[in-house]
């Protein structure tokens, strides 16, 4: 039997939300389905102490080896969707802790001469027009004794309507006006027919004027101070709502729809379809993709319909059979099968081929959509947010295995020759528009997960102070402040200095590690200055493995910078290109299979410093950009540019302050605050060129 603990997921990644959820075996067979308000609060009760369960439930829990969910918008629909899957997979523990009855419908008998209408639970049967599921059976019921008042219909079991025909007398419900007595001849076929049909259309949606009439009724009783009238009045809006209270997802019956829903980010792509069949959500499917190249909303979708629907074969839409007028009769289209519509995040660049393509195979039209608004839109969003959730499950799986970690490190130790396996790894990227405002990043996994704290920037200076010439230069550049600092054995940061110290720490990194990190750096300073040796910090820490962003030519120009400086560290390279991975002085490199575990920590590295970098790269272009009508402005700098820009809030009220209102800003004597003042009431254009995006 299975230990539950080795699957348990982490309390953190089971979303609160209300949701359904069922427990699988080893074979993917579904031995309990459940539903809940909040899914982190019920499932947590299914791991604690195993002698506070119950036999049954502490069997399933041991039979099972994994457990899976779907986040829905209600209650409502977690109800819907946990019937669904009872239906289909008939799971064998849940026979213990439900009372075998399925949700209540209302059952129509339109193959008989007099239809009867009648609440069940039962099975679906020929001749037989079923309208729901619905949720509250007493709410059906009492609707429908309101109903009758209205549509006074045959509810009368066969052996009562018989016998009042036998006896001449019709039951109770034709004496007090609810049935129309077709029993007794006061009706005839046809018109009890008539009758039968209004209902009908009342609970397929046709409720507005029934219920603003109640509405009305209500009102004007209640102005009238009839009270009791307005209180009947809204005891029967309150069951007309609720009988009509479906699954939030719900539309017309005949909608057949795929909606699928995306979440990925540089690395994977997670994806949900929920299968709406005659108006509902019949079924729901999941695939994580680990390699997406870096492909955006449109091209995943492009790619994920050729893979859905590329085993369906060429054919024909499923004809709508004859006969009964059950919904579960009617024809719609199989789950699997390729549907009318497919609502998509985003459409694809090449949509009339798609669907040219899907219509050829499905037999018919097919529409791809994207909806922007109304229900469509929020269901769109509720398996966008499942797609999102599953994402997060799988990479918070992925991280915390320490198992899959370990293998990790250890097959980088073997492909790079290492003496032990790399605790602590940097990775370092470069990031720049055309040669201008020029950063690096620095980022640092120990054990294999992200230390966020220790990530840093880097502004690239150059040899003249105007930036480097190539990356490769720039790249020298940032290692050889880092090494050498390492090498000589400083304690503190690598950002570089005073021009770094706006730009040391990225949103991620803030918090009570990045409060303690800032104090770190100040309490080392006071002892310096005190005179006091310095306090070592986690930043002097040597890297077993310095990772760089790029090939061969990148990997070499590291190596030299680390044969040069005289640091004791390795350097390894991995190219976009083909993912593979670089070492110093190799001719050829070293090829990791692409589920490798070496491999993906290496992309998490590498993809992780790019999004470092390229973040601190736009703040840095941004500021640039603001400040650009300050830079014509001899003998002002960036330290005072912000400083003003501090003390004013913008450069438009800089524009507008007096000599005095300058003078008072730290930093800006007389003549700079004249030359201000002078410079924008010439109306002097701001020069240069903007950095190009």
């Amino acid at each position: 039997m299975a230990d539950p603990a080795s699957y348990r997921p982490a309390p953190g990644a089971i979303p609160t939300d209300p949701g359904v959820y069922r427990f699988v075996d080893g074979e993917g067979r579904v031995l309990y389905v459940g539903k809940a308000k909040s899914l982190r609060a019920r499932l947590s009760s299914y791991f604690q102490d195993p002698g506070a369960l119950s036999p049954r439930i502490r069997q399933m829990v041991h039979t099972a080896e994994g457990v899976e969910w779907v986040v829905v918008g209600s209650e409502v629909e977690a109800l819907t969707l946990e019937y669904s899957w009872i239906k289909e997979y008939t799971p064998r523990f849940n026979v213990v802790f439900r009372d075998n009855k399925s949700y209540p419908y209302l059952a129509i008998s339109v193959s008989e001469e007099f239809p009867r209408v009648w609440v069940t639970r039962q099975e679906h049967r020929r001749g037989t027009r079923y309208l729901g599921p619905y949720t509250k059976v007493w709410a059906i019921r009492d609707t429908l004794d309101q109903l009758l008042t209205v549509f006074p219909m045959r509810s009368c079991a066969k052996t009562q309507f018989n016998q009042s025909q036998r006896t001449g007398r019709p039951c109770l419900y034709g004496h007090i006006g609810r049935c129309a007595a077709p029993c007794v001849g006061r009706i005839d076929a046809a018109g009890h027919r008539d009758i039968v049909d209004g209902l009908i259309r009342f609970m397929e949606g046709d409720n507005g004027p029934a219920i603003a009439e109640r509405k009305r009724a209500m009102a004007q009783a209640a102005a009238n101070e009839e009270y009791e009238t307005a209180a009947r009045y809204r005891d029967e809006i309150a069951a007309l709502e609720a009988v009509n209270e479906r699954n939030a997802v719900v539309f017309s019956e005949d909608l057949d729809a795929d909606v699928f829903g995306v979440a990925f980010d540089e690395l994977e792509a997670s994806v949900q379809v929920f299968y709406v069949r005659g108006g509902r959500i019949r079924g729901q499917q999941a695939w994580i993709s680990d390699e997406i190249a870096g492909l955006d909303a449109a091209e995943i979708v492009s790619f994920l319909l050729l893979q859905v629907y590329g085993s369906v074969q060429p054919g024909r839409p499923p004809a709508a059979r004859e006969g009964s007028r059950s919904v579960d009769d009617r024809a719609h289209t199989p789950l699997g099968a390729i549907p009318s519509q497919i609502w998509v995040p985003a459409l694809p660049g090449d949509r009339l081929q798609l669907e040219a393509w899907l219509a050829e195979r499905r037999g018919g039209a097919v529409r791809l959509k994207n909806p922007r608004r109304g229900d469509k839109a929020r269901l769109a969003e509720t398996v966008r947010l499942n797609a999102v959730q599953a994402l997060q499950r799988h990479k918070l799986a992925r991280a915390g295995d320490i198992t899959v970690r370990s293998q990790g490190l250890e097959e980088l130790r073997l492909a790079l020759d290492l003496e032990r396996a790399p605790l602590r790894i940097e990775c370092y990227d470069v990031s720049h528009t055309q040669g201008t405002h020029q950063v690096a990043s620095m980022v640092v996994f120990e054990d294999g997960l992200a230390k966020k704290p220790d990530y840093r920037h880097f502004n690239v200076r150059g040899p003249e102070g105007e930036g480097a010439p190539d990356d490769t230069a720039a790249m020298d550049e940032v290692l050889r402040r880092r090494l050498t600092r390492l090498v000589a054995g400083a304690a503190g940061d690598d950002a570089g200095g005073a021009e770094d110290a706006d730009a040391q720490a990225d949103p991620p990194a803030a918090g009570a590690e990045g409060v303690a990190a800032a104090e770190d750096l100040a309490d080392a300073a006071g002892r310096e200055a005190a005179g006091e040796p310095a306090k070592a910090r986690r930043f002097a820490y040597r890297p077993d493995l310095i990772l760089v962003d790029g090939g061969l030519a990148q990997v070499n120009a590291a190596q030299r910078v680390v044969e040069e400086t005289g640091a004791d560290v390795r350097i390894a390279g991995l190219a976009k290109r083909l993912e593979e991975v670089w070492v110093p002085g190799e001719e050829f490199p070293v090829i990791l299979p692409r589920t490798s575990p070496a491999l993906r920590l290496l992309q998490q590295l590498r993809d992780e410093s790019h999004r470092f970098a390229i973040a601190f790269h736009r703040r840095k272009r941004s500021k640039a950009m603001t400040r650009s009508s300050l830079d014509a402005v001899a003998g002002l700098g960036p330290a005072k540019q912000k400083a003003l820009l501090a003390a004013f809030g913008s450069v438009a009220k800089i524009k507008r302050a007096t000599v005095e209102d300058l003078e008072s800003v730290r930093g800006i004597g007389p003549s700079l605050a004249r030359a201000i003042v002078e410079h924008f009431r010439s109306g002097a254009s701001d020069p240069g060129a903007r950095p190009v995006a």
